[in-house]
């Protein structure tokens, strides 16, 4: 399977707490809630077809506990209901605490995350998607894990707040593979991972 990185940021970066405003509010953060206002039928369509495409998750505990409390308990048809890729797709977590992963699917990931990872890289299948995940995400990066970005860009600048890219990640080149534009400002943009950067010097 591909490891994709799908994952919902402001003009600065920012990725934290996009679906409310008390979804995450580590660090002090006070302004989330940020993607509703923008989140129109094209993101809706784009975020569909990119779950189509996954025969499985890997989450990040945080990102695993905001998902647990919403999808599990949704009825709405046109939302999938229990049929919703999310609900029906096995779910890896990685995290460190003991407690009951009690949404259906779950399966705690052991501490050797690299191993665990690169034998579920290694099935047959199609996506193995990480969504939101920060901190997991830029681990992957580090060990240079991923495949494939999925980004979709909002038209919001914040100025604070967990950004996906810190100061310490790897440097990386990325290959533009696919660009959309909503109505409501959203860049969706698809990067394939592509080795190292390439560094040049610009000629008067």
């Amino acid at each position: 399977m591909r490891l994709t990185i799908t994952t919902f940021l402001t003009l600065d970066g920012v990725m934290q707490a996009p679906g409310a405003p008390e979804e995450d509010r580590s660090g002090g953060f006070d302004l989330g809630g940020w993607l509703p206002p923008h989140f129109d039928e094209t993101v809706g369509g784009y975020m569909s077809a990119v779950l189509d495409r996954a025969d499985a998750l890997l989450l990040g505990r945080r990102t695993y506990d905001i998902m647990a409390a919403y999808w599990p308990h949704v009825t709405d048809p046109a939302q999938g209901g229990s049929d919703n890729p999310l609900n029906r797709l096995p779910k890896y977590v990685a995290t460190n605490r003991t407690d009951e992963l009690t949404w259906s699917g779950s399966q705690r990931l052991g501490d050797d995350l690299v191993t665990a990872i690169t034998e579920l890289k290694n099935r047959p299948g199609r996506e193995l998607q990480v969504h939101g995940s920060g901190a997991l995400a830029r681990s992957l990066m580090r060990e240079g894990l991923i495949d494939t970005y999925h980004l979709l860009v909002f038209p919001v600048v914040l100025g604070r707040g967990q950004r996906l890219f810190v100061d310490g990640v790897p440097p990386a080149g990325l290959r533009l593979t696919d660009t959309r534009t909503s109505a409501s400002g959203v860049t969706m943009l698809t990067y394939d991972s592509a080795g190292a950067p390439a560094f040049g010097t610009v000629k008067g």
